[in-house]
């Protein structure tokens, strides 16, 4: 894990970002390190161990497949938790899509935190199953849609979503090529559903018929 420490950087303030589990002690509590974008925060293999939250930034969840292509699993934004894995070892690895602050939590000695981790390992099942769905059920104008709806739900439901991640990512995460990604795009574009604002950005204009796609 390479990583700049955050000590040269101002963190921005997130007065809706969660608070960190109680368990955690301060002194278990690492500063907050920073991570340009595409610089790896765990690979798989390594030992597993400890939790992480997004102070700002994204990073991606991936595993590299037999063939060599890559499957990202999840996306985590500003105030998510990551890291959790059954076993010693990550079995994925972990990336800052861009430049992004990771404060790393270590468990103290003997801690019991079973009770504070269900809530987010539940969230994290529910997440993994709905992403399970959309990949086995729906065509890609439908995918992309549950992709649109889900990263507004998880911004505090606004119209105006800001995407970090590539049109690639946003393929290898729903099983699309980033040509079929572009064209979904350019298709809900000229139905007035959303408006590309920039390549990182979008409007959604039609909320209801986003989600009428999803249903």
């Amino acid at each position: 894990m390479q990583a700049y420490t955050a000590s040269r950087i101002s963190l921005p303030s997130h007065s809706a970002q969660p608070s960190l589990p109680a368990a955690f002690g301060r002194e278990t509590q690492q500063p907050v390190s920073f991570f340009p974008a595409g610089s790896e925060i765990y690979a798989q293999g390594e030992k597993a161990g400890s939790f992480y939250q997004v102070e700002f930034g994204a990073v991606r969840i991936y595993r590299l497949l037999a063939d060599g292509r890559r499957q990202i699993s999840a996306f985590h934004l500003t105030g998510e938790t990551f890291g959790f894995e059954a076993g010693t070892t990550h079995h994925f690895f972990a990336e800052a899509i861009n430049g992004t602050g990771v404060r790393v939590l270590r468990l103290a000695a003997g801690a019991d935190i079973s009770h504070q981790l269900l809530p987010l390992a539940l969230k994290g099942l529910t997440r993994a199953q709905e992403h399970l769905l959309v990949l086995g059920r729906q065509n890609a104008i439908e995918r992309v849609a549950a992709f649109l709806f889900d990263m507004a739900e998880r911004q505090g439901g606004l119209r105006q979503v800001e995407l970090p991640m590539s049109r690639m990512d946003i393929g290898d995460y729903l099983g699309l090529t980033i040509e079929t990604v572009s064209r979904v795009f350019t298709r809900l574009k000229d139905k007035g559903v959303i408006r590309l604002l920039n390549l990182r950005n979008i409007e959604i204009v039609k909320h209801e018929a986003l989600q009428y796609m999803i249903e």
